[in-house]
């Protein structure tokens, strides 16, 4: 290696997700034009060429094995990665090479592999919406964050699904070369330095598996079928028959939440799928039972950390982004 590169390793296995691979070796190569001095290895188990999620395959400069030590590693994820136990090859490859690496990042599901690894004992993590409870179960020593696009936690870094490990590979260019390099790449690549709320603007839904309590069900089926009556503790207990006071403790006991606040979600998931299909967010709001925009706006704030106008304008459908700008005007 020439004096002043930056090596990075990139650890890569059979069904890896194509665009955990290319989104942050664009950014670096993008760094390196302005100054950076970034080389990309890719390693695999055996050395092999690897078949992606797309069917391409991609040659691979070395074997683990072989391998240098790097002044960063990084794990790309795969679809698979999550449904079924990670190949002990590939973990030990992901625990030799971050012994000698100076920091470890993974991309998307990559977290599993360093699960898998025992490299999230104790760390803060985080990964792709979908998974992240499932990280945190197979990784109780783990602390999964399930709303960041990516977390540090001292050398060792995990993002979200697929194109967080742009922002995470803009992160690592700001922390090696400082802001003005990095925003130089951001804006070339036309992708935000820091894109506004966490990763669950993305995410289907916020409610989780139904309920399986038979009372909790009723509850859930009365606000979805009319958000907008009263859903006060008071009168969810009296509609169900139990004591506010024992309805509140199955809600705590099953989903760790309080009736209020899950009312809210099933009202804000609601609101959600109106602004989807193309309602402006006044219309929104009262429609799933929020009495004002501004309580919407306050719920949004909470929950994806932007205003509904934004969250609709990055989500909506052209077609349906045209209609909620003629129903606002």
């Amino acid at each position: 290696m020439e004096p002043g590169e930056h090596s990075i390793g990139v650890l890569v296995f059979d069904g890896m997700k194509m665009l955990d691979l290319s989104g942050p070796a664009e950014v670096f190569s993008e760094a390196n034009r302005y100054g950076a001095r970034y080389r990309l290895t890719l390693v695999s188990v055996g050395g092999g060429a690897v078949a992606t999620s797309i069917g391409v395959r991609v040659p691979v400069d070395a074997d683990v094995t072989e391998a240098s030590a790097f002044d960063t590693l990084l794990v790309v994820g795969g679809d698979q990665v999550p449904h079924g136990t990670v190949a002990p090859e590939l973990a030990g490859a992901a625990r030799e090479l971050a012994s000698r690496s100076g920091r470890v990042a993974s991309i998307c599901t990559g977290a599993f592999i360093l699960g898998s690894a025992g490299l999230l004992d104790g760390r803060r993590a985080t990964t792709h919406w979908q998974h992240t409870a499932l990280l945190a179960r197979r990784c109780p020593a783990a602390h999964v964050e399930p709303d960041a696009l990516y977390v540090r936690d001292g050398t060792l870094y995990t993002s979200a699904g697929v194109t967080a490990g742009i922002d995470l590979a803009l992160a690592l260019v700001e922390h090696d070369h400082g802001p003005d390099l990095a925003r130089s790449v951001a804006r070339s690549l036309v992708v935000y330095m820091q894109r506004a709320g966490g990763q669950s603007q993305f995410s289907a839904s916020l409610q989780g598996p139904p309920p399986r309590t038979p009372v909790l069900r009723q509850v859930q089926d009365a606000v979805q079928a009319d958000p907008t009556a009263d859903h006060g503790l008071e009168a969810l207990a009296a509609r169900v028959r139990v004591s506010p006071r024992h309805l509140t403790r199955m809600f705590r006991t099953e989903l760790d939440t309080t009736p209020m606040r899950y009312v809210e979600l099933i009202r804000f998931d609601m609101a959600k799928a109106l602004l989807d299909a193309g309602h402006n967010a006044t219309e929104a709001a009262a429609r799933s039972g929020f009495p004002s925009y501004e309580s919407l706006r306050r719920a949004f704030a909470r929950h994806l950390g932007v205003s509904p106008t934004r969250y609709q304008r990055r989500f909506t459908t052209t077609g349906a982004g045209t209609r909620a700008a003629r129903a606002s005007r």
